[in-house]
């Protein structure tokens, strides 16, 4: 379920809910803010291809739950258009220029290293990224559309969370083949991940 067609039943875009380790969920305050029975527009999530459950919580919250939160690496992503550069000096882990530019490279790198080793970019795969590194950037990305919207997005905390949990996927569950390993669907789908965070981070070619 891509989060756009979420966003174009409610209204506005939904904000993701939890760590998505285990469930993708979404919670939203549409039915309050278009002042709709929450009950109507939950049934008409329900019948949304990819929607495995909608709760009407609270005083009319919607919990909406996905089945393939990797379905958001189809909707168009831009780049984060941050009103300063990020530095990447000094080159420390406590510096959150270096850690998002770092971030970016790392995804740069990851395409560079498919081509090179004949990973298809064609067939992905959005189930295949099931690994809990892989489902927290995409936690993380489903901000993206509820951040843009908003009046004050806070990129400036954003990015380095963002970046850090590339940080983590990259490391612990490797975009491309390692060794005698063939390429597979999973090695697809990461690299698909890699090119959507390449393309959301800062990076030296952007500034």
């Amino acid at each position: 379920m891509r989060p756009g067609r979420l966003a174009e039943v409610l209204g506005e875009p939904p904000a993701p809910e939890g760590t998505w380790e285990h469930e993708a969920v979404y919670l939203s305050a549409a039915a309050l803010r278009r002042r709709v029975a929450p009950g109507d527009l939950a049934a008409e999530l329900r019948a949304l291809a990819g929607v495995v459950a909608v709760e009407v919580v609270g005083n009319g919250f919607l919990r909406i739950t996905v089945d393939t939160p990797g379905d958001l690496l189809d909707d168009p992503h831009e780049p984060v258009d941050f009103p300063c550069p990020w530095q990447d000096l000094p080159r420390t882990w406590d510096n959150p220029g270096f850690v998002v530019r770092y971030a970016h490279a790392r995804a740069a790198a990851v395409l560079r290293w498919a081509r090179e080793l004949d990973v298809p970019r064609e067939g992905f795969t959005p189930c295949a990224l099931s690994d809990p590194h892989d489902r927290a950037v995409l936690r993380l990305l489903a901000e993206l559309p509820g951040r843009r919207a908003g009046r004050d997005p806070g990129w400036a905390a954003y990015l380095p969370r963002l970046a850090l949990a590339y940080h983590d996927a990259h490391e612990r569950a490797p975009a491309v083949p390692r060794g005698e390993e063939e390429p597979g669907p999973v090695h697809t789908a990461r690299v698909r991940l890699a090119e959507v965070v390449r393309v959301v981070l800062p990076g030296p070619e952007r500034i």
